[in-house]
């Protein structure tokens, strides 16, 4: 990554600077087949929920008609084993078991999502490469023997937090210090286009994620960044939220004014706003906009993460529709 298009070179004054060194080391391997098992609906509960109480457990959607499931699941295996237990995968045939993955409003497979002390704590969709999925076992589980992976993993989550709290300054400078040392650390990357957009650099934070190596470029949270700022720039366009209340005060069955409101509400932050009134128009009409309320929610599911407590408050109201 050149130094021009290096997101933390002055994103926020001069106020970056490296503060620490990290590093990261390999997992040794595993003997093959040791961690990786089937499920059914029936059995989810004990081989993914009570599992993962022990371990992080990643549950495969995939199905027998599904080429990139084919492509995923050889390279998947391999990695889990290579982890030696520190994580195990639970593969399940959506085609024979559908109501998991529809509960937790999986579009598309090959899917991944990681369970952690009984509920969902990650996840990526698609063939990725191995060395995304090694990546994205480490974060979930931690590397073997890393003391200097985990002092960027401290970082991250500080820098995290901080910008949860409003602190952008402090924010980007650990964001920026991770990138020094790991200039294509995908969290890091991600943050500190967070921090310019709640720094109204919106054209900025696109920059950053523009002409990423490609498998950088595929990332599950940078993916998110970009579909944030596609959701900021289309809701700029959707006019004045007074005026769109006051329509549905004069008639609460406008489900086009009410789909545009959810859309502004979410970009300023209102999430449970967003998503009720979305689960509103799908209360009162599924075939609006061909189930659009159903799909935007689940778009701003990829946004929010697996963790953000909107999600789950909304996905837990959605299954109750969906499955009672």
């Amino acid at each position: 990554m050149s130094g021009s298009n290096n997101p933390y070179n002055g994103s926020f004054g001069n106020q970056m600077s490296a503060t620490a060194s990290f590093g990261a080391q390999g997992a040794p391997a595993a003997a093959a087949g040791s961690y990786i098992t089937d499920t059914t609906t029936a059995n989810f509960g004990k081989d993914v929920i009570e599992e993962s109480r022990k371990q992080p457990v990643l549950v495969d959607f995939w199905a027998p008609w599904c080429g990139p499931c084919k492509q995923l699941t050889p390279v998947l295996e391999k990695v889990v084993n290579e982890a030696k237990g520190r994580v195990r995968l639970v593969k399940m045939n959506i085609d024979d078991h559908p109501s998991i993955a529809g509960q937790l409003g999986i579009q598309s497979i090959p899917a991944v999502i990681a369970f952690v002390n009984g509920r969902p704590a990650d996840g990526f969709m698609g063939a990725v490469p191995e060395s995304q999925i090694t990546q994205f076992i480490d974060r979930i589980a931690g590397p073997a023997g890393a003391d200097e992976a985990a002092e960027i993993e401290a970082a991250l989550t500080e820098a995290s937090e901080l910008l949860a709290a409003g602190n952008l300054n402090e924010a980007a400078q650990l964001y920026g210090a991770v990138m020094q040392a790991d200039p294509e650390n995908a969290k890091a990357l991600a943050g500190m286009a967070e921090c310019m957009i709640a720094a109204n650099q919106h054209q900025r934070a696109r920059e950053t994620l523009t002409d990423l190596p490609e498998e950088l470029a595929r990332d599950a949270g940078i993916q998110a960044v970009l579909k944030k700022l596609d959701q900021i720039e289309e809701a700029r366009k959707l006019g004045d939220p007074v005026a769109l209340e006051r329509e549905l005060a004069a008639d609460p069955d406008n489900h086009e004014a009410r789909l545009k409101l959810a859309k502004i509400l979410n970009v300023e932050g209102r999430r449970d706003e967003a998503a009720e009134h979305l689960l509103q128009i799908m209360r009162k009409d599924r075939s609006f906009d061909d189930d659009g309320a159903r799909r935007q929610l689940l778009q701003f599911f990829e946004v929010w993460g697996f963790k953000d407590p909107a999600t789950v408050a909304a996905r837990r109201k959605l299954s109750a529709m969906l499955f009672s």
